[in-house]
């Protein structure tokens, strides 16, 4: 079988699913996989040695300013014609089938072409009703028709009794000096007032998605973008300051880590995510990330929640490879099965009232 895989490059988290799935699809050499990258320029992808030869597209992504959406910028930098033609040239007619994470080109010119699509990762759970912002519709329709796909596998952090999978989140290793810092990951903050509210805390932040040139506190390290680097870092830290995206918080929650987050102002997915995460107990949310909240959050000395995620890529992997005869369903209620809620008793109470 020939895939085209599509994966949306905004973020890391969308590629970071993707090196799993491209991991556990090594062990099916009869799923031959082309994979499309779109979303970020190609200058700025890292760490792609997993995906070989792959193709890459400008596609579609949102522009933030300080913390926010801006619908302005986001509109002028979007090429419609662009768009169009390589939606219109992709040859999808040379594959079995398409697999969008959300990403437009590849889906589009599956919808186009009546070709077989299948949409994987998180923005496919807002396909059912699951915690988001009331009144939001035009989000919502804006996120369904962005990369439509004739089947798919939402991911998220319960099912809310719906058949949607659990994250496909990678295991972390241990970390020599663990609890020693506090991992900030803001990348669409704006970062100066960020770092200097940081520098006024007592204790050792490692900052990543901030530029590495800016002048930074004796009690903050800024690091460059690194998969495994991040990975160990996340590992070792004593708690993580993020905003709510999807993978980050899922990876997070493998290790038990006590989470603060503030979703994007404007973004309808992170706000949604924020609102599962305070209906779930997983995470503290705020509005602004200062030192007020973050020593508030402290002073309580938050526990974290763990949570064992089963390996949902491979048998996502395996599920393709036997030609999906399981149906969404199946393959969910399989997977949650083997889901195990450890420390934290607030998942398990969680979890007993979304039941």
């Amino acid at each position: 079988m020939k895939i085209l895989y599509g994966v949306q490059g905004t973020g890391n988290g969308h590629i970071s699913r993707a090196r799993a799935m491209a991991k556990a699809l090594e062990n099916y050499p009869e799923l031959e996989i082309q994979w499309l990258f779109s979303g970020r320029s190609p200058e700025k992808l890292f760490s792609m040695e997993a995906f070989g030869d792959y193709w890459w597209r400008e596609g579609l992504t949102f522009v933030h300013r300080k913390g926010k959406v801006s619908p302005i910028a986001t509109t002028r930098q979007l090429d419609l014609r662009r768009l169009l033609r390589d939606i219109r040239e992709l040859p999808v007619h040379d594959f079995d089938l398409v697999i969008s994470d959300f990403e437009p080109v590849t889906a589009w010119a599956a919808r186009r072409h009546k070709k077989d699509s299948l949409g994987l990762g998180h923005q496919y759970a807002f396909n059912f009703t699951i915690p988001a912002p009331r009144f939001q519709w035009a989000a919502r329709a804006i996120m369904r028709a962005f990369a439509p796909a004739q089947s798919s596998l939402g991911m998220h952090w319960y099912h809310f009794g719906h058949p949607i999978l659990p994250p496909i989140a990678q295991p972390h290793g241990g970390s020599a000096n663990e609890e020693a810092h506090i991992l900030v990951y803001l990348p669409f903050e704006h970062h100066r007032p960020l770092l200097d509210q940081l520098a006024t805390l007592p204790q050792r932040f490692i900052v990543y998605g901030a530029p590495v040139e800016l002048e930074a506190a004796s009690n903050i390290e800024l690091k460059a973008p690194s998969v495994e680097g991040f990975r160990q870092d996340v590992a070792g830290a004593r708690a993580v300051i993020c905003n709510s995206g999807f993978e980050l918080i899922a990876e997070t929650l493998t290790l038990g880590k006590p989470i603060l987050t503030r979703p994007l102002a404007g973004q309808f997915e992170q706000e949604a995510n924020a609102q599962a995460l305070r209906e779930l107990q997983l995470a503290e949310v705020v509005d602004r990330v200062n030192a007020d909240t973050i020593g508030r959050w402290l002073e309580t000395q938050p526990a974290g929640v763990r949570i064992q995620w089963p390996d949902v890529a491979g048998q996502i992997a395996a599920w393709l490879a036997d030609g999906r005869r399981q149906t969404a369903a199946q393959l969910a209620e399989r997977l949650w099965e083997q889901v195990i809620p450890g420390r934290g008793a607030t998942m398990s109470s969680a979890l007993q009232a979304a039941d």
